[in-house]
Protein backbone atom coordinates (compact mmCIF):
# COMPACT_ATOMS: atom_id res chain seq x y z
CA UNK A 1 0.00 0.00 0.00
CA UNK A 2 0.86 3.51 0.00
CA UNK A 3 2.08 3.95 3.36
CA UNK A 4 3.88 0.76 3.78
CA UNK A 5 6.67 2.33 1.41
CA UNK A 6 9.60 4.01 2.99
CA UNK A 7 10.40 7.16 2.51
CA UNK A 8 14.68 6.68 3.07
CA UNK A 9 14.92 4.49 0.51
CA UNK A 10 12.80 7.16 -1.91
CA UNK A 11 15.18 10.16 -0.43
CA UNK A 12 18.21 8.01 -1.71
CA UNK A 13 17.02 7.34 -4.99
CA UNK A 14 15.96 11.03 -5.77
CA UNK A 15 19.66 12.05 -4.74
CA UNK A 16 21.58 9.54 -7.04
CA UNK A 17 22.45 11.31 -10.31
CA UNK A 18 20.64 9.70 -12.95
CA UNK A 19 22.54 7.92 -15.96
CA UNK A 20 23.27 10.32 -18.65
CA UNK A 21 21.77 8.91 -22.32
CA UNK A 22 24.03 9.69 -25.58
CA UNK A 23 22.16 8.46 -28.44
CA UNK A 24 24.98 6.21 -30.62
CA UNK A 25 25.12 8.35 -33.55
CA UNK A 26 25.36 11.74 -31.62
CA UNK A 27 28.52 13.90 -33.19
CA UNK A 28 29.92 16.61 -30.84
CA UNK A 29 29.08 19.93 -31.26
CA UNK A 30 31.30 22.86 -31.45
CA UNK A 31 31.19 25.52 -29.57
CA UNK A 32 30.14 28.71 -31.35
CA UNK A 33 33.35 31.22 -32.08
CA UNK A 34 33.28 34.95 -30.33
CA UNK A 35 34.18 37.74 -32.77
CA UNK A 36 36.28 40.06 -31.50
CA UNK A 37 34.93 43.54 -31.28
CA UNK A 38 35.88 45.98 -34.19
CA UNK A 39 35.79 49.39 -34.11
CA UNK A 40 33.87 51.33 -37.26
CA UNK A 41 32.83 54.58 -37.86
CA UNK A 42 29.37 55.34 -38.79
CA UNK A 43 29.42 55.32 -42.37
CA UNK A 44 30.33 51.99 -41.97
CA UNK A 45 27.94 50.78 -39.75
CA UNK A 46 25.06 52.54 -40.84
CA UNK A 47 24.26 50.78 -44.28
CA UNK A 48 19.91 50.83 -45.85
CA UNK A 49 18.89 47.56 -46.37
CA UNK A 50 18.57 46.07 -49.97
CA UNK A 51 21.36 48.91 -51.22
CA UNK A 52 24.46 46.94 -52.97
CA UNK A 53 27.35 48.47 -54.31
CA UNK A 54 26.23 48.24 -57.38
CA UNK A 55 22.79 50.38 -56.51
CA UNK A 56 24.92 53.22 -55.72
CA UNK A 57 24.51 55.01 -59.55
CA UNK A 58 21.05 55.53 -58.84
CA UNK A 59 19.20 58.07 -56.79
CA UNK A 60 15.02 57.62 -55.98
CA UNK A 61 13.04 60.89 -55.12
CA UNK A 62 10.12 59.37 -53.77
CA UNK A 63 6.19 60.63 -54.18
CA UNK A 64 6.22 62.90 -51.06
CA UNK A 65 9.11 65.00 -51.66
CA UNK A 66 8.92 68.52 -53.35
CA UNK A 67 12.54 69.92 -54.09
CA UNK A 68 13.29 73.28 -55.88
CA UNK A 69 16.10 74.44 -56.68
CA UNK A 70 19.08 73.44 -59.08
CA UNK A 71 20.53 69.65 -59.58
CA UNK A 72 23.78 68.23 -60.83
CA UNK A 73 25.11 65.08 -60.91
CA UNK A 74 26.74 62.07 -61.74
CA UNK A 75 24.47 59.45 -61.53
CA UNK A 76 20.56 58.13 -62.92
CA UNK A 77 18.05 60.15 -61.23
CA UNK A 78 14.12 58.80 -60.75
CA UNK A 79 11.75 61.46 -59.77
CA UNK A 80 8.58 60.21 -58.59
CA UNK A 81 8.24 63.63 -56.83
CA UNK A 82 7.91 67.01 -57.30
CA UNK A 83 10.66 69.28 -58.36
CA UNK A 84 11.18 72.61 -59.70
CA UNK A 85 14.53 74.42 -61.12
CA UNK A 86 17.13 73.42 -63.28
CA UNK A 87 18.29 69.48 -63.88
CA UNK A 88 21.62 68.91 -65.22
CA UNK A 89 22.74 65.41 -65.30
CA UNK A 90 25.38 65.06 -68.11
CA UNK A 91 26.29 61.32 -69.27
CA UNK A 92 23.51 60.30 -66.95
CA UNK A 93 19.43 59.12 -67.51
CA UNK A 94 16.29 60.82 -65.72
CA UNK A 95 13.72 59.38 -65.68
CA UNK A 96 10.08 60.99 -64.83
CA UNK A 97 8.18 58.26 -62.96
CA UNK A 98 4.20 58.47 -63.62
CA UNK A 99 3.24 60.19 -60.88
CA UNK A 100 6.58 62.87 -61.20
CA UNK A 101 5.53 66.48 -61.79
CA UNK A 102 9.33 68.25 -63.17
CA UNK A 103 8.93 72.36 -64.12
CA UNK A 104 12.12 72.46 -65.15
CA UNK A 105 15.06 72.94 -67.95
CA UNK A 106 16.51 69.73 -68.07
CA UNK A 107 20.31 68.12 -69.71
CA UNK A 108 21.26 65.10 -69.67
CA UNK A 109 21.95 61.99 -71.64
CA UNK A 110 19.00 60.39 -71.87
CA UNK A 111 15.54 61.24 -70.56
CA UNK A 112 12.15 59.14 -69.96
CA UNK A 113 9.16 60.37 -69.37
CA UNK A 114 5.63 58.50 -67.18
CA UNK A 115 4.74 61.52 -65.60
CA UNK A 116 4.49 65.57 -66.07
CA UNK A 117 7.22 67.47 -68.01
CA UNK A 118 6.55 71.51 -68.30
CA UNK A 119 10.32 72.72 -69.79
CA UNK A 120 12.89 72.86 -72.80
CA UNK A 121 14.80 69.15 -72.80
CA UNK A 122 18.54 68.53 -74.44
CA UNK A 123 19.84 65.03 -74.84
CA UNK A 124 22.86 63.63 -75.95
CA UNK A 125 21.10 60.28 -76.41
CA UNK A 126 17.46 60.00 -77.01
CA UNK A 127 14.00 61.60 -75.42
CA UNK A 128 11.48 58.87 -74.89
CA UNK A 129 7.75 60.17 -73.52
CA UNK A 130 5.57 57.07 -72.91
CA UNK A 131 1.60 57.14 -73.26
CA UNK A 132 0.81 58.25 -69.88
CA UNK A 133 3.81 60.95 -70.41
CA UNK A 134 3.24 64.75 -70.35
CA UNK A 135 5.50 67.20 -72.08
CA UNK A 136 5.11 71.04 -72.41
CA UNK A 137 8.76 72.52 -73.98
CA UNK A 138 11.12 72.09 -76.64
CA UNK A 139 12.93 68.94 -77.11
CA UNK A 140 16.34 68.65 -78.21
CA UNK A 141 18.04 65.35 -79.25
CA UNK A 142 19.39 62.84 -81.70
CA UNK A 143 16.91 60.52 -81.47
CA UNK A 144 12.77 60.90 -79.89
CA UNK A 145 9.92 58.46 -79.32
CA UNK A 146 6.62 59.69 -78.39
CA UNK A 147 4.36 56.17 -77.91
CA UNK A 148 0.54 56.32 -78.97
CA UNK A 149 -1.80 58.30 -75.95
CA UNK A 150 1.34 60.66 -74.77
CA UNK A 151 0.97 64.75 -74.92
CA UNK A 152 3.14 66.78 -76.48
CA UNK A 153 3.13 70.01 -76.78
CA UNK A 154 6.32 72.08 -78.36
CA UNK A 155 9.24 72.33 -80.71
CA UNK A 156 11.21 69.33 -82.12
CA UNK A 157 15.30 69.69 -83.23
CA UNK A 158 16.90 66.54 -84.37
CA UNK A 159 20.53 66.90 -83.33
CA UNK A 160 22.92 64.99 -85.94
CA UNK A 161 26.49 65.43 -85.87
CA UNK A 162 27.29 63.79 -89.17
CA UNK A 163 25.42 65.70 -91.42
CA UNK A 164 24.57 69.28 -91.14
CA UNK A 165 22.39 71.15 -93.56
CA UNK A 166 24.32 74.34 -95.28
CA UNK A 167 23.56 77.54 -94.05
CA UNK A 168 20.91 78.86 -96.51
CA UNK A 169 19.69 81.67 -94.23
CA UNK A 170 21.47 84.65 -92.52
CA UNK A 171 20.88 85.43 -89.15
CA UNK A 172 19.80 88.66 -89.81
CA UNK A 173 16.94 88.57 -91.57
CA UNK A 174 14.49 85.18 -93.25
CA UNK A 175 15.48 85.43 -96.58
CA UNK A 176 18.10 83.27 -98.55
CA UNK A 177 21.42 84.41 -99.42
CA UNK A 178 21.38 84.05 -102.68
CA UNK A 179 23.59 85.79 -105.46
CA UNK A 180 23.51 85.71 -109.35
CA UNK A 181 26.48 87.15 -111.61
CA UNK A 182 25.86 88.32 -114.67
CA UNK A 183 27.47 86.94 -117.50
CA UNK A 184 30.53 88.84 -118.42
CA UNK A 185 30.74 90.87 -115.72
CA UNK A 186 33.13 90.99 -113.08
CA UNK A 187 32.74 89.89 -109.78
Amino acid sequence: MLWDKKPAVADREAQAPAPAVVPPAAKPVAAPTVKPFEEKTMAETVKPAGITPSDTGRTQWGRSLVVKGDVSGNEDLTIFGQFEGTINLQGHCLTIGPEGKVKAEIQAARVVIHGSVHGNISVKERVEIYKTGHVVGDLMAPGISIEDGAYFKGKIEILRDDVREPELYSTSSSKPRLSAVAPGAAS
